[in-house]
């Protein structure tokens, strides 16, 4: 099992990024560099792969709306070559909220656009002439589109890679079956092992049954934040806002994923009290409802025998690479967790 990352991307990012080496060395795999509508990721990565030498850079994620497929090949490949081979490509279809709020793009065919993108991407990758003819996108544009002078191309540099891991985040049920048969690995959030297969089984299994085995197998990424120690129980409560926010408050009335991934856990009527604390400005009361079996399963906070139980519990579903964020108040800390979640992941 690989040990992950996450960077903040709200604040203290170069003094992270100072900290890298460090974690590197203590036994840190892969780290995850996210965009949203903060600073945009790429630029962050390009930093990243200039200050470490074995670490794995990831975006976790590009959104797949405001750069051509084309783009992303390119950016990628640039990525993939700057860091000597580190880089995967994590790309996300975000929300209707960001997207068409921030960006001013319409959210629509979110499916086939990743599909037609990933597909357009390996395209570049293997050096051919980009050629596609989708329902999203059209390369060259067609006649009548345009000036008519466009014209297959190659990507002139050599990537260093032909083949780039994507990384694609997805919850939904036909979102997961398309990353189970064309992505090389999958990235859900609010993992609770205990109910994967309940919730994600079918969709992963039929798109296995399409995969081309040439992707080998599907790496499955879990997130959790961590704290391993007997007096850090408190910690699991502090994640309570933050589930909040993403089921009571990321996206409207029946356009909130992460709170249809609650329903789908099994919390509908929790799931639709928090969204109507959250929308009703009453944060802490939505807090406050968001069920303690979903904390405590989502996370790895407890003692370091309950952490050992709950990282089995999550590599004993599928996962393959944990990304953890520690929860710890200097550098010390935190290098002594990535150590100690390092050394459980190597005896498990």
């Amino acid at each position: 099992m690989r040990i992950g990352m996450p960077l903040n991307y709200s604040g203290g990012f170069k003094e992270t990024v100072d900290e890298l080496a460090t974690y590197e060395k203590a036994g840190l795999d892969i780290v995850y560099v996210a965009e949203a509508y903060s600073f945009d990721a790429v630029s962050q990565m390009g930093f990243i792969a200039a200050r470490t030498e074995r670490l794995e850079v990831a975006s976790g994620i590009l959104q797949i709306y405001t750069r051509t497929p084309t783009l992303t090949a390119m950016t990628a490949a640039g990525l993939d070559f700057v860091s000597n081979g580190r880089f995967t490509l994590g790309i996300g279809a975000s929300g209707p909220q960001v997207i068409e709020g921030f960006h001013g793009v319409p959210y629509n065919a979110p499916l086939g656009r990743t599909r037609e993108l990933v597909d357009i991407c390996r395209q570049v990758w293997r050096r051919e002439r980009v050629q596609h003819e989708g329902k999203n996108y059209q390369i060259p544009l067609p006649e009548g589109q345009g000036t008519g002078l466009g014209k297959p191309l190659k990507l002139i540099n050599h990537p260093v890679r032909p083949n780039i891991p994507i990384m694609i985040a997805a919850i939904g049920p036909k979102n997961v079956a398309m990353v189970a048969e064309i992505g090389d690995a999958w990235e859900p959030i609010f993992y609770v092992p205990e109910k994967a297969g309940e919730v994600w089984g079918e969709s992963l299994a039929a798109g296995k049954a399409k995969r081309n085995p040439e992707l080998g197998e599907l790496d499955v990424v879990g997130q959790a934040p961590l704290a391993i120690g007997d007096d850090v129980d408190a910690l699991v409560d502090s994640m309570r806002p933050m589930l909040a926010l993403y089921i009571g408050g990321m996206g409207a009335k029946g356009k909130n994923f992460y709170n249809d991934l609650a329903c789908r856990y099994g919390y509908e009527a929790e799931a639709a009290e928090i969204q109507d604390l959250y929308l009703a400005g009453k944060k802490d009361e939505a807090a406050a409802k968001v069920p303690d079996d979903l904390v405590a399963k989502s996370t790895l906070i407890g003692s370091e025998g309950h952490v050992r139980e709950r990282l089995a519990a999550f590599k004993e579903s599928g996962v393959t690479t944990m990304n953890v964020t520690p929860l710890a108040g200097s550098f010390e800390e935190r290098t002594t967790l990535i150590e100690k979640i390092r050394k459980i992941a190597d005896e498990i």
